[in-house]
C-alpha cells in the first residue's frame, strides 16, 4: 500500500500567491499602458448575472476586477451604483452571495472586494478578512474608513496577505498623503475628482497634478476611478496613470444589456489602454 507520499497519493498543489502577490502581478504583466479595472455590484441584476459579466470582463481584457458588496448607504456611490446596491438588496442579495461571486471570479483574475466600513469592521476586522480571503479575495477597498481609523483593518489584511488599498483624494493635504502613501497596499486608488461615482462628460483638468502628488508620496502602482466612462477617457487616463477603473458605465452596461455588453464595453476600453 502506498504511503502518503508514495506512488498513490495525490499531486501536491502548487501554493497560491497571496493577494499582494496576485495585484502586483497584474499590474506589471498587463502589457498595455495601463490595467484595466472594471467595478461590477455583486448581486445586480441577479447573482448569476453579475457573476457572468465578471467572467465576460475577464474574457475582453480586464486584468483586475473590483467587486462591490450592496449597502443600503453607499455614500461614496452616485446614481447608477447606488440603485444596482439597492435593487441588489431588495431581491435578498446576501454578503455571502458575494463572496460566492468572488470565489469564482478570483480563479480568473484578482479581485478585490469594495465594501463599506460597518461590513468590514463587524464583528472585528479579522472575521471580514478571514471570509475575503476564503473567497479568493486580493484585496479590500473601504471607502468610508478613515486613514487615521484604518490600522486594525491593515494589519488583519497584512497577516492574511491582502491589501487594504488606500484612497487618494484631489484635496487630499500633503501630511496626509504622505501618511496614506507610506501605509498603502497594492495600489492607490486615486479618486479623479470631488463627489460619488459616476459618468462625467470630461476629466477634471487637474487630473495630471493630483496624480504627481500621489505619486510622490508612494512607490505602489496609481489608478484612477470616479467619472470614466468612455473608451476616449480611459485613454486619457492610461497616458498618466498605471490603472484605470470603470464603474458605473459597466454597472449600466450590466443592467441594460448583461454580460454580452459588458464584454463588448469592457473590450473597447481594454482597447484604448494598448
Amino acid at each position: 500500500m502506498s504511503g502518503p507520499d508514495g506512488p498513490g497519493a495525490a499531486p501536491e498543489r502548487p501554493p497560491t500567491p497571496d493577494g499582494l502577490a496576485r495585484i502586483a502581478a497584474a499590474f506589471a504583466g498587463h502589457g498595455r499602458r495601463a490595467a484595466l479595472m472594471p467595478y461590477l455590484m455583486g448581486g445586480y441584476p441577479d447573482v448569476e448575472s453579475s457573476r457572468l459579466c465578471g467572467e465576460a470582463c475577464a474574457d475582453a481584457g480586464a486584468d483586475l476586477i473590483e467587486l462591490g458588496i450592496p449597502f443600503s448607504d453607499p455614500l461614496a456611490d452616485g446614481p447608477a451604483i447606488h440603485a444596482a446596491a439597492t435593487r441588489a438588496l431588495a431581491a435578498g442579495v446576501t454578503v455571502e452571495e458575494v463572496l460566492g461571486v468572488c470565489r469564482s471570479l478570483s480563479e480568473r483574475l484578482p479581485v478585490v472586494l469594495f465594501a463599506y466600513a460597518n461590513l468590514a469592521l463587524s464583528p472585528a476586522p479579522e472575521a471580514f478578512v478571514a471570509r475575503a480571503l476564503e473567497a479568493g479575495a486580493a484585496g479590500l477597498i473601504v471607502p468610508d474608513l478613515p486613514h487615521e481609523e484604518s490600522e486594525p483593518l491593515r494589519d488583519a489584511c497584512d497577516a492574511a496577505g491582502l491589501a487594504l488599498v488606500a484612497l487618494a483624494a484631489p484635496n487630499t493635504p500633503p501630511e496626509r498623503m504622505a501618511a496614506i502613501g507610506a501605509s498603502a497596499r497594492g495600489f492607490v486608488y486615486t479618486v479623479s475628482l470631488a463627489g460619488t461615482t459616476g459618468e462625467r462628460g470630461a476629466l477634471p483638468a487637474d487630473l495630471a497634478d493630483t496624480l504627481g502628488r500621489v505619486r510622490a508620496a508612494t512607490d505602489l502602482p496609481v489608478a484612477v476611478g470616479f467619472g470614466i466612462s468612455t473608451a476616449e477617457q480611459a485613454g486619457e487616463v492610461a497616458a498618466v496613470a498605471d490603472g484605470v477603473i470603470v464603474g458605473s458605465r459597466v454597472v449600466r452596461a450590466c443592467g441594460e444589456g448583461g454580460p454580452k455588453a459588458v464584454g463588448t464595453l469592457v473590450g473597447e476600453l481594454a482597447e484604448a489602454l494598448a
